[in-house]
């Protein structure tokens, strides 16, 4: 029996975004022989690239083993930032000032790829550029915050403001950080209904969608000619493009032996009141603290839930045992909401890489892009229309990325074992920081 404390009588373990986004459950077309571009995994990536490639007269489908979308793309927060895992001053200690940078930008253009999607294909998703709070829970991550934002500014013009006192606490109702930064320039959407807007997109512009179509093996046979064996029959493309991230699999074993899959939890609450709405989270900002696992918070598109995401790289997928975590770990922050049970708690598959960059790229034929470590979204967007850039041989899909080597690990062969221990090292990190 479900505890009524943490579980609504409504509750659900589908994803808060499909209410007003169901996954569509269509019968798939028959295979073609031969296709232009074959592209495996129907989310952000692979859909931002049919876009392009159809557009551009490829004959393409795309080839996806669930209903469309029903992967980590219809799952997220909806957050659209410029960042990524590493900060700016990591990856200057990395690679020297002037690369780092040419790097970094290419999180504004990620940005401004969604953007233009949502504009060019007149998408409704509640899309906004509301900001993002980043909050600290000490002196030690607020100096940190700051140093960081402060180099952003130098170096990529994003402007900031440091908050304390009565400024913070005017943007975010939680005793439990003493202070954080406002930021923006960044933004959110409903990620279901986004997906569904560019799925719509794909389809208008002659890309074949064929859901419940797994694929079994990708081999090259010889330039321009890819083998694409499914459990629905077999064809062959001149040009491929693996888009699965976090749900890659053996069938492409390169990009599998280079991404790790993990599971991402997120729990949306019971309604709430509105003046206990505007409290915690006074304005429809997206709001995320400075650890490395970390937490995230915002409101529903329609200002009734608070949406929350964290405890990272948990071993359990089921919700009777990672939704009372998350409650746990929401009411922490937020006591208020310990008599609001959850309307809904659901998971969706994130995927890193070793050198925690994302990836875009060829090998032996078969094109990727992938490996996106929690900035999907945009990356996913951004990195599919580099990925048809590059299938149609045209300069603009040169990219900062091309430039990073895609490693692995000797002894890694694809099974994450090892995440839900490396995300308690991570939590033990953050708790001494």
């Amino acid at each position: 029996m479900r505890d009524a404390a943490v579980f609504a009588q409504d509750f659900s373990a589908d994803p808060y975004w499909w209410i007003a986004a169901p996954r569509p459950h269509e019968e798939p077309p028959a295979l073609p022989a031969r296709v232009d571009v074959a592209i495996v995994g129907s989310g952000f990536t692979g859909l931002s690239a049919a876009v392009k490639l159809a557009k551009a007269g490829r004959s393409v489908v795309v080839l996806e083993q669930g209903d469309a979308g029903t992967g980590a793309s219809s799952r997220n927060m909806g957050f659209i930032g410029r960042v990524m895992k590493h900060e700016l001053s990591e990856v200057i200690e990395m690679f020297g000032l002037e690369r780092a940078v040419s790097l970094y930008r290419e999180t504004r253009t990620a940005f401004e790829s969604v953007t233009a999607m949502v504009q060019d294909e007149g998408i409704d998703c509640y899309y906004r550029v509301c900001g993002r709070i980043m909050t600290a829970r000490n002196e030690r991550q607020y100096e940190g915050l700051a140093r960081e934002l402060e180099l952003r500014r130098k170096h990529l013009s994003i402007e900031f403001e440091m908050l304390r006192g009565a400024a913070f606490e005017a943007e975010f109702g939680s005793d439990r950080f003493i202070g954080g930064a406002f930021v923006p320039e960044l933004g959110s959407v409903h990620p279901g209904l986004y997906h569904l807007g560019i799925l719509a997109a794909a389809k208008r512009s002659g890309a074949v969608i064929h859901p419940r179509t797994t694929v079994l093996s990708v081999e090259t046979k010889r330039a321009g000619e890819v083998s694409v064996r499914t459990d629905r029959g077999d064809l062959i493309a001149r040009d491929v493009l693996i888009a699965t991230n976090g749900y890659s699999g053996p069938a492409h074993a390169y990009t599998q032996r280079r991404v790790i899959p993990f599971n991402a939890f997120i729990v949306a609450t019971a309604e709430l009141p509105k003046a206990l709405m505007d409290r915690l989270l006074p304005k429809h900002r997206t709001y995320i603290d400075c650890n490395f696992n970390v937490d995230s918070w915002r409101r529903s598109p329609d200002e009734t839930r608070l949406i929350y995401c964290g405890r990272t790289g948990q071993a359990s997928t089921e919700p009777a045992v990672f939704a009372p975590r998350l409650k746990a770990a929401l009411v922490r922050s937020f006591p208020e909401l310990a008599q609001y049970p959850l309307h809904r708690a659901w998971t969706g598959r994130c995927a890193g890489t070793f050198d925690l960059f994302p990836h875009v790229g060829a090998q032996d034929g078969v094109h990727y892009a992938m490996g996106y470590c929690f900035s999907g979204l945009p990356m996913g967007t951004y990195l599919g229309g580099k990925a048809a850039a590059k299938i149609l041989g045209l300069a603009e899909g040169d990219t900062a990325f091309d430039s990073l080597n895609f490693s692995t690990n000797a002894l890694y062969s694809g099974n994450p074992w090892f995440v839900p221990l490396a995300m308690k090292w991570y939590d033990w990190k953050d708790r001494a920081a």
